[in-house]
C-alpha cells in the first residue's frame, strides 16, 4: 500500500468519528478486517469513542484473527491493545477475550534482541476481568497471577484491578506482594494505594510500618499512599514520619504529598509547619499549602501569619503562590 494510499484510509477512518451511525457501523466493520494492523486499531479506537457496542462481533473476530501468527498479523500489538481497550470501554463482559490477553507473551525482535510487546495488553485485559461474567475468585487468582508478571506496568494494572475488584480477598496477594517486595518500588506503592481503597483501617497501620523500611524509595512509596488515605490516621503517621526525618530532602518531599491530601487535616498541619519552622522549611510548607485544595480556606490566615513573620522570601511566595501583591 502507497503512502497516499494509506493516509487517505486513516482520513477515511478518522471521518467516521462524526458520520451517521449506520454509515460508520458498515465502514467501520469492513476496516476491522484490513490486513494492517495500524489501520484495525484505529478502526477499533473510533468504535469506542463512539460506543458502538453493534461491533461488538467484529471487534473479537478481528482479534481472533491478529492472535494467528501474532507477530505477522500485529506487531507491536497495535490492534489487538485497541480492541481489548474498546472492548473494555464497551462493558463488553465476556471474559473469553480477556483471558486470551492477559495470556498474552509476544515476542518480537528489536534491535538485534527479542522483547516481549504484550505488556499493555496484559494489563488492559486485567482491568477487563473486573467487569466480567466470572466468579470473584476466579478473577482474583488471575490477577494474583499477574503480580509476578516480568513487565512492571502489568503489575502495577493487576494491584489496580484488584482494588476495583473490591473484594475483601484481595487484601491478602497485596499484602503478600508488599512484604515480599518488588525490583520496582512503585509498583509495591499501588498495592499500598489498592490495600488503603479496600481495607482502610485496616491496612493503615501495615502501610505505616513500611515507613520504617530502609529502603528510601519503599518509604517514599508508603508516604504517598498515606497521604492519599482519606483515613484521619494517615495524616497522624505522617505528622510523626516527618517529625523524625533529618533529611530535608524527605522532609520537603513529606510536605509535598501532604499537599495533595483529600484531608483538612493535611492542610492544618502544613500551616502548623509554616508557623514553628523557619528558613527553608517555611518556604517548603508555604509553598506546599499553596498547592492544596483548602487554600482558599487558609489564605487569610496564611497572609496574616506571614505578615507576622515578616520575612521577605516568604512574602515574595505568598505574592506569587496566592496570587495576592
Amino acid at each position: 500500500m502507497s503512502k497516499q494510499a494509506f493516509d487517505r484510509k486513516i482520513a477515511e477512518i478518522d471521518a467516521l468519528l462524526s458520520a451517521p451511525e449506520e454509515t460508520a457501523v458498515a465502514q467501520l466493520g469492513r476496516a476491522l478486517k484490513d490486513r494492517n494492523n495500524f489501520l484495525v486499531a484505529k478502526a477499533a479506537t473510533v468504535a469506542g469513542k463512539r460506543q458502538l457496542q453493534s461491533l461488538t462481533p467484529e471487534l473479537i473476530a478481528a482479534f481472533d484473527r491478529l492472535m494467528r501468527d501474532p507477530v505477522k498479523n500485529d506487531p507491536q500489538c497495535w490492534g489487538k491493545n485497541a480492541i481489548s481497550k474498546t472492548l473494555k470501554d464497551l462493558e463488553h463482559t465476556g471474559p473469553a477475550v480477556f483471558l486470551r490477553g492477559i495470556a498474552h507473551v509476544q515476542m518480537e525482535p528489536v534491535w538485534g534482541k527479542h522483547v516481549d510487546t504484550a505488556g499493555t495488553l496484559r494489563g488492559t485485559c486485567a482491568q477487563a476481568l473486573v467487569g466480567c461474567h466470572l466468579d470473584g475468585l476466579e478473577t482474583l487468582t488471575y490477577l494474583t497471577d499477574l503480580l509476578s508478571d516480568p513487565e512492571k506496568p502489568v503489575r502495577i494494572d493487576a494491584a489496580l484491578a484488584i482494588a476495583q475488584l473490591s473484594a475483601r480477598e484481595g487484601v491478602l496477594p497485596l499484602r503478600l506482594k508488599a512484604l515480599v517486595g518488588d525490583s520496582e518500588p512503585e509498583v509495591v506503592g499501588h498495592c499500598f494505594s489498592a490495600l488503603l481503597s479496600l481495607s482502610p483501617r485496616e491496612s493503615l497501620g501495615f502501610v505505616a510500618k513500611f515507613l520504617g523500611s530502609q529502603d528510601h524509595d519503599l518509604r517514599m512509596e508508603a508516604a504517598g499512599a498515606l497521604a492519599d488515605s482519606r483515613e484521619p490516621e494517615a495524616v497522624d503517621y505522617l505528622n510523626q514520619f516527618w517529625r523524625g526525618q533529618t533529611d530535608p530532602d524527605v522532609k520537603r518531599a513529606v510536605l509535598t504529598l501532604l499537599a495533595g491530601s483529600p484531608q483538612l487535616a493535611a492542610a492544618e498541619f502544613l500551616f502548623g509547619v509554616l508557623q514553628e519552622a523557619s528558613g527553608q522549611t517555611a518556604v517548603d510548607a508555604l509553598t506546599a499549602l499553596s498547592n492544596s485544595r483548602y487554600r482558599t480556606q487558609f489564605q487569610e490566615r496564611v497572609i496574616a501569619l506571614v505578615g507576622e513573620k515578616k520575612d521577605r522570601v516568604l512574602a515574595g511566595i505568598l505574592a506569587v503562590e496566592f496570587d495576592r501583591l
